[in-house]
């Protein structure tokens, strides 16, 4: 089991951001990896955080070619102890538009329920 908390923060300018934290050792920089589809990616930068000694701030661009229609999952890695200790995932383009639509319908369907039963309950009540 890794000694690693990934803690996700944001992503912002196509580049994702987490604080990482050791739970024991000798508190060496950890050793993270990113993996999209069973690749490893580049550009992950893990920095101490100097207020808060066992903490790293953890950024990886996201690249370009990464980012298709659908869900696309990120692995984050422990390379020391070769664990999973995180992951996220983007969701995007057409083929999500008929999911949106139907949660979407399915809500006004429920609301529209929800509005005639509370109707009736007034005018039983009343």
């Amino acid at each position: 089991m890794p000694d690693l908390n990934l803690t996700a923060t944001r992503i912002v300018r196509g580049t994702w951001e987490g604080v990482v934290s050791r739970d024991t050792g000798d508190g060496a920089a950890p050793q993270i990896a990113v993996t999209h589809l069973g690749q490893p990616l580049s550009g992950i930068t893990a920095t101490a955080d100097p207020m808060h000694p066992g903490q790293w701030h953890v950024r990886m661009p996201i690249p370009a070619a990464a980012l298709s229609d659908g869900v696309q999952t990120f692995l984050i890695l422990d390379t020391a102890s070769d664990q999973q200790i995180g992951a996220f995932s983007i969701a995007m383009g057409d083929l999500l538009e008929g999911d949106i639509r139907a949660e979407v319908e399915l809500l006004r369907a429920e609301l529209d329920m929800l509005k005639r039963a509370f109707r009736r309950h007034c005018v039983e009540t009343a």
